[in-house]
């Protein structure tokens, strides 16, 4: 380029280009690290970014939530030919299919969405060597796996060190969490990012706070109301829950399970066991989720493991309380240090029904709640992780 030109009359080709972004997702089935992919991935291409996103299939309730799809709203495309079912070997579907797409595509930088795909990131490295692109890696669960049976630890523990070589930027979703990925993956500070994790945007915070007023200005039913919202599957423990809520819960009080999975069976029976059909819901995956956090008392999270878990900054938003367990070495930040929350130990039913009893007295900020929430906003994140990929794609 010519130093001593204009800068209003520098050439396109003197213009660097937009940076290349490649997300990689399985599906749109409704899930809290796709669900923020697909938010960073709509931020980014309103910034004026190439963001390129490849899916290894189009299944999925979260389409709804993106209704504009085709017109440009996500600019997505296909790996591979959805005739195949790929559904139960997804992992493996993308490791085939991706490296053909990242050849073509050429991103500057690859953006690994959650420790579900990290092995698909770990592969990338290995089948393109050289012409693999820096990849971003957002750490989206605890790393300590406590549930894991100790036989299965070692293995997990290298696992985590394999990563940690072979991946170029790890991101921790919450300030607890640097220290975490270096002392378990094995990552030198200047490879380590705190990025909160973008659960929300600030229309869904002002949303969700009028839909709050709406429901405190309506009649309120008698008893309390608690609600969960995740997949039904074993991590997120509702078994658990359902156990706690059943020696805890008075006439009056509810308890709404929202999402889908298939822990759905063994979860209705055991319901059904309880003798709790007229107090236990399971409608499903539910989008939004607005009348359903409105009408809640408490947020209850009884997870085995998480990350930042994307419904507690909901509940945070929407002015709730929140009951969970010890499932993240972020999770005391999360809830202030008590000021939004009460813990208990994972897997503790008696600690767990003891704590929802108990939320109710807890001096509970709404106001300050929201603030807490506000550090989990897509237009703060979005920036951040652009800055970031920025300097790695320049490195």
């Amino acid at each position: 380029m010519n130093a001593l030109a204009p800068e209003g009359l520098r050439t396109a080709a003197e213009t660097p280009p937009p940076l290349r972004i490649l997300t990689f997702l399985h599906s749109f089935e409704p899930g809290g690290v796709e669900r923020v992919a697909l938010r960073l991935h709509e931020a980014w291409r309103a910034q004026g970014r190439d963001a390129r996103l490849v899916m290894g299939r189009t299944a999925g309730a979260m389409k709804r939530e993106w209704p504009d799809l085709n017109k440009g709203g996500l600019g997505y495309e296909i790996l591979g030919s959805e005739r195949i079912p790929s559904s139960g070997w997804e992992t493996l579907w993308m490791i085939i299919h991706l490296p053909r797409a990242i050849r073509r595509i050429r991103p500057d930088v690859l953006f690994c969405a959650g420790n579900s795909y990290t092995i698909v990131a770990v592969m990338m490295r290995v089948l393109l060597g050289k012409a693999c692109p820096p990849v971003v890696a957002k750490i989206s669960n605890d790393l300590t796996r406590s549930d894991l049976p100790a036989p299965a630890r070692p293995f997990y523990r290298l696992w985590l060190r394999i990563q940690g070589r072979m991946l170029d930027r790890l991101v921790g979703m919450a300030p607890p969490m640097r220290a975490e990925i270096g002392t378990l993956m094995g990552a030198d500070n200047a490879r380590i990012a705190v990025i909160d994790d973008p659960s929300l945007a600030e229309a869904d915070i002002q949303r969700l706070a009028a839909a709050r007023a709406e429901a405190r200005a309506a009649p309120q039913a008698p008893g309390r109301r608690f609600i969960a919202i995740g997949r039904l599957a074993a991590q997120k423990n509702f078994g658990l829950l359902i156990d706690a809520f059943a020696r805890m819960a008075g006439e009056h009080d509810r308890l709404a399970i929202i999402g889908e999975g298939a822990a759905r069976r063994a979860l209705e029976a055991q319901i059904e066991r309880l003798g709790l059909a007229d107090k236990v819901r399971l409608p499903g995956h539910v989008s939004p989720l607005d009348a359903e956090l409105a009408a809640a008392d408490a947020l209850v999270l009884s997870s085995e493991y998480e990350g930042v878990p994307a419904v507690v900054a909901e509940a945070l938003a929407a002015g709730l309380p929140v009951v969970a367990t010890r499932c993240s070495v972020s999770m005391e930040d999360m809830l202030g240090g008590g000021r939004f929350g009460l813990l208990v130990p994972v897997g503790d039913a008696a600690a767990l029904a003891g704590a929802m009893s108990d939320i109710a007295k807890l001096k509970f900020d709404e106001t300050a709640a929201r603030d807490q929430s506000r550090r989990f906003t897509v237009e703060i994140a979005s920036h951040r992780y652009l800055a970031l990929m920025e300097d790695l794609a320049r490195a």
